[in-house]
């Protein structure tokens, strides 16, 4: 880095992003294999160096280089020799790794309660009457002081909420059937995908994203995804919660010297894809307003088209790699990327495109003024931390090292939803076995037969003994008192748990 910004690219000059235009977004875009993954590398590191903490996603599995200095190999030496960096050296950056499923990271946690029904329902698919019943669930736990904490609070509520659906459609409106049934079917699909780790305690605390080390630089958190992305849409729902929860909790600072933090976001066509439209409205208000909190954003996808055009609108600094056009709509592609830079007239935008090298792009960042700068091809610098993957025992010296190591690792289940619902459930069935064995103490003790000196007359081979009148009469009395008694005691017990009193 220079007084001038970040050293990011060289062409026919230097081209440097300015750290107080980084919170105002950004876009790396390109198809596989251009260079989309050693751009999101360098921009982490130089954000690293000038103590800017990063949060990435490693969606392959090669982005855990970034905490080792690079290796001088012929290829990465052609690159440096090309474009003179005379002063160039390798050197890692403080890392921490985080995975939803603890295996190759922290463990990454949020409550159910602080991911929301909005999102739930985009991460179960629901249309939009299971999505208005999943939010009834959440408001009726809410109202009766029901944490929603972890995966089988959740379950366990839209089951109670089945169950006395009838209690609640006067308050709450109705719940259908057909909707829980739904939103159970998604609940046990997530929990078979491992969707379930994300929810628990202890909740990711922000603050341990945004640290930096002893010498000031920024640290890089880097989320393991290689298994996330095997349930794509839990990926893009995390990521998005992650947003959502900067977005509310940060407080307002302004425009500063340079970001607070920056959050890459890979397969950002992920987050977009039949997204209803309530969401894209939430995340296009996210994208506008969470600069002003110090937060910048980059999205990284393929194809320019993958990102709606007003959120399009709000990234300003850009490295497009190459694309290709086989199809009308990767010719569309090409010439909506070339429309949304400034032009430069020694450049035909539309035509570099399809002709940039591997590690080549076309750069425009934000000057001074905020205004994007004329768009120059040039290369991207080589990372100066190590391209590609790390070893397991390097990457497990790097976990137990971590500061917040011990912490995540360690779950708390503390008295939520499950736990009332069962407690309740269990003194229900314990009251009722009680009253239960009371009515046949009180009411159901027969009455002894009176010893006489005369021989009694013999059994009766088919059928019941008569009783005597007086006999009878005490029957019938106990049986009406028991059944009346006993019909209210059931009825107020199973109300709590089967939906009330069936008239």
């Amino acid at each position: 880095m220079t007084t001038d910004g970040l050293f990011i690219a060289r062409g026919e000059k230097d081209l440097y992003m300015l750290p107080k235009m980084a919170n105002r977004h950004g876009m790396i875009a390109g198809a596989t294999g251009t260079g989309k993954t050693v751009s999101l590398q360098v921009l982490a590191e130089n954000f690293s160096r000038i103590g800017v903490p990063v949060f990435l996603a490693d969606v392959k599995g090669d982005l855990a280089g970034v905490s080792r200095p690079g290796e001088p190999t012929p290829k990465l030496q052609e690159r440096i020799n090309l474009l003179k960096l005379a002063d160039f050296a390798f050197s890692g950056s403080p890392v921490t790794f985080w995975d939803v499923f603890g295996e190759q990271g922290h463990p990454v946690r949020t409550t159910v309660s602080d991911m929301g029904p909005l999102l739930f329902s985009r991460l179960l698919n629901l249309n939009d009457v299971q999505s208005g019943v999943l939010s009834l669930v959440f408001r009726v736990a809410d109202d009766n002081g029901l944490l929603l904490l972890d995966f089988k609070d959740l379950r366990t509520m839209v089951q109670y909420a089945g169950e006395h659906a009838d209690e609640f459609e006067t308050e709450y409106g109705r719940v259908s059937t057909a909707s829980i049934g739904a939103i159970q079917r998604g609940l046990l699909a997530l929990e078979e995908q491992g969707g379930d780790r994300l929810f628990g305690e202890p909740s990711l605390n922000l603050d341990d994203l945004m640290q930096t080390d002893e010498r000031g630089w920024g640290l890089i958190n880097i989320l393991v995804a290689d298994k996330l992305m095997l349930t794509p849409m839990l990926y893009a729902t995390f990521l998005l919660w992650l947003l959502a929860e900067l977005f509310e909790k940060l407080p307002e600072v302004g425009d500063q010297d340079k970001p607070k933090l920056v959050f890459f976001f890979d397969e950002a066509h992920l987050l977009f894809t039949d997204a209803p439209q309530a969401l894209l409205q939430k995340i296009e208000q996210v994208v506008r307003l969470i600069r002003s909190k110090g937060v910048g954003i980059y999205f990284i996808s393929q194809n320019p088209l993958d990102i709606p055009d007003i959120t399009l609108t709000q990234l300003g600094n850009r490295i497009q790699h190459a694309l290709r056009a086989f199809t009308p709509r990767d010719q569309k592609a090409v010439r909506a990327a070339a429309e949304t830079f400034r032009q430069n007239p020694k450049i035909n935008v539309e035509t570099a495109i399809l002709e940039l090298r591997v590690g080549e792009g076309l750069v425009s960042f934000l000057d001074e003024k905020g205004q994007p700068g004329v768009v120059e091809r040039a290369f991207i610098l080589p990372p100066m931390s190590r391209i590609g993957p790390i070893s397991s025992e390097e990457r497990q010296q790097i976990i137990r090292q971590s500061l917040v190591y011990g912490h995540y690792e360690r779950t708390i289940d503390r008295d939520s939803a499950y736990e009332m619902l069962k407690a309740r459930a269990d003194k229900a069935a314990q009251q009722q076995e009680q009253e239960q064995a009371f009515r046949q103490q009180t009411f159901e003790i027969p009455v002894p037969r009176p010893q006489t000196s005369y021989p009694q007359a013999p059994r009766r081979p088919v059928g019941r003994p008569r009783d005597t009148l007086l006999e009878a009469m005490a029957k019938s009395a106990a049986r009406s008192v028991g059944s009346q008694f006993g019909r209210q005691i059931l009825r107020g017990v199973l109300g709590s748990i089967l939906g009330g009193a069936r008239r």
